[in-house]
């Protein structure tokens, strides 16, 4: 019986373990270093928050892996020989595979600051993380002061974390602005102010330096590179993004460039040897996305596709069209499409903020044809199925804002804001586009 092996039990693994045994009768087998049952790494953050326990981050009973004859391992593995198709664990074990998938995710950036190592210095991307945040920072009493280095995603959300325990932040941001290489300026200055208000003390333009420890080892503070003021701290989260997990690859043949590199079928260079997820590195990259996408769903969809050529039918992996959705403590954001930080040549752009400051829309288009490119939205909830029917079918932006009501998640939950944003449309570009309706929620045999 085939043997497959699975490294790595985040949502690609699983997702494709789950699938093959939808699928074959082969032999599973899934290896962790990390947790022994696959959980949500996105429901972390919402654990140290007290709204729920670690056990409810688990999305399967304990018996469904017996139940679907997917075998869990758990170790440490140092090395891959894709010629003798085995692996090496770190007390010395081999372990045999006839197909390897390699599913080991992401590990932070590290810089070489002095002091990153130092025992209460951690990312936000492990359970090894919320051991370590539990342990270092349980109250406001145990820590004083927590300082995040890098604004992303998962700095804001370590950011939301320790506030709910009302531990002091001071949050350094190496660019001008929140996340404006990924953001506009409109949006990314109204990210600025709901950290602000949230009694974050954001830095901006500012670097790490070092990490200072006291004489007993433990972080006492940071030393910024631009002044050398000295911030006084307990903790520090690095959280200056991730780069995928492939140093134990460096000798197994495995062609490697910032991860692993594969095909469009997510193949590598070695037969019977694959990757998927946030360690996956697209020779040629899909339409603009980049090369490398780690996020939650693009992973779930790679072990969907892969699914179907490990079980004999050799299929492309093809992710359709860009989406993406996050949290800045308060306000929703959703992206749809193409909106990005800067407006190219042949785009044209539509910004509407709501007066209280925390909601807005963005729409991106071509100026010439006027074909909706995509759109951002803060604080209001859109629905994914409309925009992705709208960019498949190449609307135009007139379109759209036509039919935007239709794209309100829930009208009897939400406010509605689309007459509002049609008006101002209109009048800074001279047009007179009247709301419609056309019933979406039956068009996508949605719930109304």
């Amino acid at each position: 019986m085939e043997h497959i092996v699975i490294l790595g039990n985040g949502i690609s693994g699983v997702t494709l373990a789950r699938h093959i045994r939808k699928l074959s009768d082969k032999k599973i087998t899934i290896i962790s270093a990390e947790t022994e049952f696959f959980f949500s790494r996105t429901a972390l953050m919402y654990v140290y928050m007290g709204h729920m326990k670690f056990e409810h981050t688990q999305p399967y009973e304990k018996n469904f892996w017996n139940k679907n004859r997917i075998e869990l391992k758990k170790g440490y593995v140092t090395k891959v020989d894709s010629k003798n198709k085995y692996l090496l664990f770190k007390g010395g074990e081999v372990f045999p595979y006839d197909k390897l998938i390699l599913a080991v995710g992401s590990k932070p950036n590290k810089f070489g600051w002095p002091g990153q190592d130092l025992e209460a210095v951690m990312g936000m991307y492990h359970k090894q993380d919320l051991d370590k945040l539990e342990k270092y920072a349980p109250n406001n009493k145990v820590c004083k002061r927590a300082v995040i280095v890098g604004g992303g995603l998962i700095g804001i959300e370590l950011a939301e974390m320790l506030h709910s325990r009302h531990i002091p932040v001071t949050f350094l941001v190496r660019e001008s602005s929140f996340w404006n290489g990924v953001l506009p300026e409109d949006e990314s200055a109204m990210i600025n102010r709901e950290i602000l208000s949230n009694g974050i003390d954001l830095r901006l333009s500012s670097n790490l330096k070092e990490i200072k420890a006291d004489e007993k080892g433990k972080v006492k503070s940071v030393i910024l590179e631009e002044t050398g003021e000295e911030i006084a701290c307990d903790v520090v989260g690095l959280t200056a993004g991730v780069s995928p997990n492939i140093d134990f690859l460096k000798d197994s043949g495995i062609e490697l460039g910032r991860g692993i590199k594969v095909n469009r079928n997510l193949e590598t260079n070695i037969k019977d040897v694959y990757a998927i997820g946030d360690c996956a590195e697209q020779i040629e990259a899909i339409d603009q996305r980049r090369s490398i996408e780690a996020v939650w769903y693009t992973g779930r969809m790679m072990g969907e596709t892969l699914t179907q050529t490990i079980c004999g039918n050799r299929t492309e992996y093809k992710p359709g069209h860009w989406f993406n959705s996050a949290k800045f403590f308060d306000i929703e954001y959703q992206t749809y499409g193409w909106v990005w930080s800067q407006t190219k040549e042949n785009e044209a752009r539509f910004y509407w903020e709501h007066a209280d400051g925390m909601k807005c829309i963005h729409i991106n288009y071509d100026k010439n044809t006027r074909e909706f490119i995509g759109i951002n939205t803060f604080g209001i909830r859109m629905r994914h199925e409309f925009f992705d029917k709208v960019l498949t079918e190449k609307r135009k932006v007139e379109y759209v804002l036509e039919y935007l009501a239709d794209a309100n998640f829930d009208p009897e939950f939400y406010k509605l804001h689309e007459k509002e944003i049609v008006e101002k449309f209109n009048s800074k570009n001279n047009t007179t586009i009247l709301l419609k309706k056309k019933s979406w929620s039956r068009i996508f045999n949605l719930q109304a």
